[in-house]
């Protein structure tokens, strides 16, 4: 015979660390905590088979150097690295679509820093699969595909979800990793500002019949930028930003069209082009949460800051938040203080407020000085740009903030 008790206390379940998003920094955070010895409940909206698919489908992410060490320390590169291309060089040009490049440009190369390459090219598939892979074979996470959360309530020394399956987490923190909608945030009561671009990202990949030589280039065009950021192989990853109306007919075209209409902005430098892989549009804008905390609650990547793609900071961004996180957690934890109480929660959030309002302040103006074709800021940014080439320390100082390299780094990104 059933026995109600019975059925609410297997419903019911505890533990240290709840986290809500089973994107890539939720995973990793997962990681980072279970590592340092807590017990980690993950809630993932999306089926496992749905996160474990194996075609390639043209999304690919920048890894800053310091987001891999990251991944390293907590187990998860090894199973990534021979997919992973480096990026050894950056140039960043002006100009228009089928005119060329202005003359003048930005070069990084690494081999100007001690440390390696700047960064890596991984694909989605390649990364998401490791993580699950990781977290399925670590004891102390649980990890609930398939569910959603509905209610969430704090109360003195634990927070508790509700999911749509009826299922109760409590724990002593939860955190979002819910995205730039997050739900997490949304319950908490913390507002957000921002805005959009009116510009929308198309992101796909291409392969090509030139070498790439590891070299990422970011093309600023009057509509927004193109990324073309190299993958393994003779393939490269596109994320091509331009105005809501002409982004929706790139996406209407058909691949031989849509190919016409990039090869002017693409060029010819990598030989003829094809598609490889599915096209993606996403809208662009910025969001800030106007707190990354509440009670009993830490926010962390979208779901506390989502930025404009234009240098490519917005997973390493979120990993860096993940990456604080746990060691302001660990630290507390050694220092037997409660991993939610409020003085814990305001170290992290002193920790990435001044970074994360910097990198959105960075990406905004950058996004609205080269993202037009006014001529007196075209003469002015290429006048820029010559400036910063020919100045080795200032060259070398984007280099290593390009590589996730400055300022107060957690321990997992130290290497």
């Amino acid at each position: 015979m059933d026995n109600p008790a019975m059925t609410r206390i297997l419903r019911r379940m505890n533990t240290d660390i709840i986290i809500v998003g089973g994107g890539l920094n939720g995973p990793a955070l997962a990681l980072a905590a279970s590592q340092a010895g807590f017990a980690v409940t993950i809630i993932d909206s999306l089926p496992v088979d749905r996160r474990k698919r194996h075609d390639f489908d043209g999304r690919s992410y920048a890894l800053a150097l310091a987001s891999m060490r990251l991944l390293r320390g907590i187990g998860v590169w090894d199973a990534v690295a021979e997919h992973a291309q480096p990026m050894l060089e950056i140039k960043v040009s002006d100009g228009r679509a089928g005119e060329g490049p202005s003359p003048w440009m930005m070069h990084f190369d690494h081999a100007e820093i001690e440390e390696g390459p700047m960064g890596f090219m991984v694909e989605d598939r390649h990364l998401r699969r490791a993580f699950l892979v990781a977290m399925a074979a670590d004891a102390r996470i649980t990890h609930l595909a398939g569910e959603t959360v509905v209610e969430q309530a704090a109360s003195a020394g634990h927070v508790t979800v509700t999911l749509a399956s009826g299922k109760t987490v409590s724990g002593a923190l939860l955190v979002g990793s819910d995205g730039r909608s997050s739900g997490t945030a949304r319950r908490a009561g913390i507002k957000r500002t921002g805005w959009g671009y009116g510009q929308t990202a198309v992101v796909c990949a291409v392969a090509h019949e030139k070498p790439h030589n590891g070299i990422a280039h970011q093309f600023f065009m009057p509509g927004g930028p193109l990324a073309i950021l190299p993958l393994t192989g003779n393939r490269s990853s596109i994320v091509w930003s331009e105005e809501e109306n002409r982004a929706k007919a790139l996406m209407a075209l058909d691949d031989d069209a849509f190919l016409d209409a990039l090869r002017p902005a693409f060029g010819s430098f990598l030989g003829q082009i094809s598609l490889a892989g599915a096209r993606f549009a996403y809208p662009l804008g910025l969001t800030l949460a106007n707190s990354l905390i509440a009670d009993r609650i830490a926010l962390v990547g979208d779901a506390a800051h989502g930025v404009h793609p234009i240098a490519g900071q917005g997973l390493n961004a979120g990993l860096r938040d993940v990456a604080a996180l746990a060691d302001v957690l660990t630290e507390a934890r050694s220092r037997g203080e409660d991993i939610g109480a409020p003085l814990v929660l305001q170290r992290y959030q002193q920790w990435r407020r001044f970074d994360t309002a910097t990198l959105a302040l960075a990406t905004d103006t950058f996004n609205r000085l080269f993202s037009n074709d006014n001529p007196l800021l075209r003469v002015a940014r290429d006048i820029g740009m010559g400036l910063v080439n020919a100045a080795p320390g200032l060259r070398r100082g984007f280099i290593r903030e390009a590589a996730g390299l400055t300022g107060d780094l957690p321990r997992l990104m130290r290497g």
